[in-house]
């Protein structure tokens, strides 16, 4: 069955950076979209970013020009490099893969999911 993990998150200081990862077994990035979503303490979960399987990107506006996701086919594995974090960015990130071609308008699309990775902006 397919699965994804995430690694990469941690502790890092505003206008640092970090780049969590996403490893998918059993599953191909060149087909499919991947995206980031992330839930911060008491709030819903929102999509971050979204990757197309033409290479495409969407970004949520509160991280565009300061986040990029990208994916290596290769290693079947899915970054998030985040560059000037701020502290509202403090949240559980997670990855996720739908099952269907294109990239789903709401996280409810997405099958797969990771089982996320702590960021912590200070």
């Amino acid at each position: 069955h397919v699965q994804l993990v995430e690694s990469g998150g941690g502790s890092v200081q505003a206008g640092g950076s970090l780049r969590p990862s996403c490893e998918a077994s059993r599953f191909n990035p060149r087909k499919y979209c991947m995206a980031w979503f992330r839930r911060a303490p008491r709030k819903e979960r929102e999509g971050v970013a979204a990757i197309g399987s033409d290479g495409n990107t969407i970004y949520t506006e509160a991280v565009k020009g300061r986040f990029t996701i990208s994916k290596d086919n290769a290693k079947n594995t899915l970054y998030l490099q985040m560059n000037s974090p701020k502290p509202e960015d403090t949240a559980m990130y997670y990855c996720a893969a739908p099952t269907v071609y294109g990239c789903p308008a709401h996280q409810s699309g997405y099958t797969y999911w990771g089982q996320g990775t702590q960021v912590t902006v200070s």
